[in-house]
């Protein structure tokens, strides 16, 4: 009997174990379709990303829904997903994502009371390896400036041309650049573990080393494969 028990107690920690690690991957999953919701209605507003800049980025951030409490009471601010461009410069189409979070203190965040979206397109492989190598913190490890918004805007001057990562806002309907400076990015690994099912990290994830495109990401990825097939090999100056 008591073989019996010590069976049971076992066959239902196993289900508890598998169950708990299917919430953790469906977790996963949504963040990246809310990501891909996010970048589609981003892309259909006419005053949206410069298409040059767009093409010249090497990834791609999106973070989903951050609410202005958490940066009230600190923590992780957002969750969402970077996608880069493959190919040894990072300039073909885009590949697998690596979730991430951002992170932040007071650094004169301005979004009023509702959940705001964010993009931030990594402009250089300085910055892309930055991100997918450890903590960085934009204005300090990496430099970083709003971006400016309209597709024919012009994305030209010192400011944006000098930025590793251009960054975006979008709340209550209003999408503009945003100063993001003080705010630090890194790899969600925890995120990633439960994504893909295995201990991967977020170079491995954007080289394409034993990594699938997750199906919940397709949209996410269709969308920036449709808005820029092709990067630029020109690259932003430090």
């Amino acid at each position: 009997m008591k073989k019996f028990y010590s069976l049971l107690i076992a066959i239902l920690l196993v289900a508890t174990a598998v169950t708990a690690a299917d919430n953790d991957k469906s977790k996963q999953e949504q963040r990246l379709q809310n990501a891909g919701q996010v970048l589609s209605e981003i892309l259909n507003i006419p005053d949206d990303i410069p298409q040059d800049l767009l093409n010249k980025a090497k990834c791609v951030v999106v973070i989903p829904s951050v609410v202005k409490a958490a940066f009230v009471v600190g923590g992780s601010y957002g969750r969402g997903a970077l996608v880069c461009r493959t190919g040894d410069h990072l300039t073909g189409e885009w590949g697998a994502p690596s979730m991430m979070v951002l992170e932040g203190g007071s650094f004169g965040f301005q979004i009023g009371g509702s959940a705001t979206d964010f993009v931030l397109l990594v402009m250089n492989e300085h910055g892309a390896t930055s991100l997918l190598h450890s903590k960085v913190k934009l204005g300090a490890d990496v430099s970083a400036a709003a971006g400016p918004v309209g597709r024919s805007a012009e994305a030209d001057t010192d400011a944006y041309m000098r930025a590793e990562i251009l960054t975006y806002s979008r709340s209550r309907g209003l999408f503009a650049g945003v100063s993001l400076e003080g705010a630090s990015l890194h790899p969600d690994n925890e995120g990633n573990e439960q994504l893909y099912g295995h201990k991967v990290d977020a170079q491995d994830v954007v080289m394409g080393h034993d990594t699938r495109t997750p199906e919940a990401a397709e949209r996410l990825i269709s969308l920036l494969d449709k808005a820029s097939p092709q990067g630029s090999r020109a690259e932003t100056k430090d």
